[in-house]
């Protein structure tokens, strides 16, 4: 294993503001684990505290990243169930145990969640810190980029599974960025019949690479291609992933009588919604927010398997020098799906092809 000397991390410091700098290897404490770092993927969440939105929660300065794959280095004291050179990824959920939430069996939306990379230090440095049971094993045949993207699938598959989708139902899934691809990919996997709507030409490109149907809303009548596609009944289930008002007026539209609509992105403002619809078409709302172990064991499997097209969605590989830069390319939506950080400590600035194992 890589020595714990001249570490480094990148840290958030201010609006649109990061810093490469020196990092220390936390020893880990009984019941935590350390782990080396291989890959971490930047996600619309670290945008959003990148952009300063989250500095409610993200104490500058603070090492952020979540979405993970690594190597356990070092055990604290108690743990018996790892072994150094264990492949690995975190689901980077720290929660209370006691609260009514947690009580209940759903710790993955703790009242006192401690969201790691948010509320506390995250997995874009060398050497990360975690508790234990917050390992999840990978296979040894899993390429440790390719497990980087683990966390947001299983965050699809959550979704998917919050709306106990059957195999032949027409789903519709309004925005077509990494987790909008994801869960369609997750959708098909379970034989439902998916539509991807999605306004901007490259990722529909990627979509469409990956064997999914595409449709435009700035050049294609959605409505009358869903009405043609259900036979105008509407779709079963319809995912708004695209956080805009005009994907969620999409998405209620596309619904069928008794049709399940998933909010699965973050809204920042109050939408309005045609309620009328809910009442006239009996349908049902199903929040969907992050996800349960199961899910990533889930998530590990299909990957594992090739069954979800990870490969299609990683742009680019950087090293974590070149942090601000990665940031600064997702924010341009410049032909960028997803950028993976190379951290591991050896990484040079010549990592930029998307593969590496």
């Amino acid at each position: 294993m890589t020595a714990t000397t001249d570490l480094r991390a990148v840290s958030y410091t201010g609006d649109r503001s990061l810093l490469v700098g020196p990092a220390e290897a936390a020893p880990p404490a009984a019941g935590q684990v350390r782990v080396e770092v291989a890959y971490t993927g930047i996600c619309g969440t670290d945008l959003h505290i990148y952009h300063g939105a989250m500095d409610g929660r993200v104490k500058p300065p603070g090492v952020i990243g979540h979405e993970m794959s690594g190597r356990v280095a070092e055990l604290g004291d108690g743990v018996s169930q790892w072994q150094v050179g264990d492949p690995v990824t975190v689901m980077p959920l720290d929660r209370c145990g006691a609260c009514p939430a947690c009580i209940a069996g759903h710790s993955h939306i703790c009242h006192r969640l401690n969201f790691l990379g948010i509320d506390s230090a995250g997995s874009m440095q060398n050497s990360w810190t975690v508790p234990a049971d917050t390992l999840v094993r990978l296979p040894a045949n899993l390429g440790l980029d390719h497990a980087a993207l683990i966390e947001p699938v299983a965050v699809a598959v959550h979704d998917v599974r919050r709306t106990t989708l059957r195999a032949g139902e027409k789903t519709v899934v309004v925005g077509g960025g990494p987790v909008g691809l994801l869960i369609a990919a997750v959708a098909r996997h379970i034989g439902a019949d998916v539509r991807l709507i999605e306004p901007n030409r490259y990722r529909r490109s990627v979509a469409q690479s990956a064997g999914l149907v595409t449709l435009d809303p700035g050049g294609e009548d959605v409505a009358a291609e869903i009405d043609q596609w259900t036979g105008g009944a509407g779709a079963a289930v319809a995912f708004e992933v695209s956080g805009a008002a005009a994907g969620v007026a999409t998405a209620v539209d596309s619904l069928a009588m008794r049709g399940r609509l998933v909010l699965v992105a973050i809204h920042p403002t109050p939408r309005e919604v045609n309620l009328h619809r809910f009442f006239w078409r009996e349908l049902t709302l199903i929040g969907a927010r992050l996800y349960e172990r199961d899910d990533f064991e889930i998530a590990t499997r299909l990957i594992a398997d090739g069954q979800i097209p990870v490969a299609a969605l990683i742009s680019r590989i950087e090293p974590l020098e070149r942090a601000a830069d990665a940031f600064a390319a997702l924010e341009s939506g410049a032909n960028v799906m997803k950028i993976l950080i190379d951290c591991r400590a050896h990484a040079t600035a010549d990592t930029d092809q998307a593969g590496a194992r």
